[in-house]
């Protein structure tokens, strides 16, 4: 499948990106899924995933983890998708909208976790110029990642991450690349935009 192809998989599968509302009584947040191919419309597989390593913090939740760009929505954002474009250029200095296209949206994502927030977490996929660059354009950024997409889907990359916390030992699915591990909330959004089209389409 092309990258010009996924708009409409995407909004029949999760709605428009419009239909995008943020939930009432819960903290909303959006985060986006950057894809860069080599050139301008190619297979979804041969695209590269823009994924960040968060700074550590004790304020943060997902603190150190391998994330999306993205946060909280500001009462000034005018909407969830327009939250995903200022964050991504607040973070990694990726302009989504001079530099790229909104392909669609992924459903919501509600943490259900001790240690979360009330938090909703929207996930909107972009298309971007090939040869987009990013870098660390925050302090609530350690690193930033392109990652291919065949890599991020291939199954010998895929494992098990043990999580601790209370002396308690949770495993969770997770993906393994160039030494990080992208498992939680990032694994399941990823692993949402993948199921979203069959592997022969990709």
């Amino acid at each position: 499948m092309h990258l010009s192809e996924l708009p409409p998989v995407l909004a029949g599968r999760f709605g428009d990106p419009e239909s995008a509302s943020p939930d009432p009584g819960r903290k909303n947040a959006a985060v986006a899924v950057v894809l860069r191919p080599p050139v301008a419309d190619a297979p979804l597989g041969s695209c590269d995933a823009l994924v960040i390593q968060r700074a550590q913090s004790r304020r943060d939740p997902w603190s150190g983890q391998m994330a999306l760009p993205g946060g909280r929505l500001d009462p000034a954002d005018p909407g969830l998708v327009d939250a995903a474009v200022r964050e991504t250029m607040e973070e990694t200095a990726v302009d989504l909208i001079a530099n790229g296209a909104l392909l669609g949206r992924i459903e919501a994502m509600r943490p259900l976790g001790v240690r979360i927030p009330t938090i909703s977490i929207w996930p909107f996929a972009f298309r971007v110029d090939a040869g987009t660059a990013a870098r660390v354009a925050s302090a609530e950024v350690a690193s930033v990642h392109w990652f291919p997409v065949d890599a991020l889907r291939d199954p010998a990359n895929r494992g098990t991450y043990s999580w601790t916390h209370g002396g308690v030992v949770r495993p969770f699915p997770c993906i393994r690349l160039d030494g990080r591990v992208i498992w939680g909330l990032t694994y399941r959004i990823l692993t949402r935009l993948f199921e979203a089209v069959s592997p022969a389409e990709l």
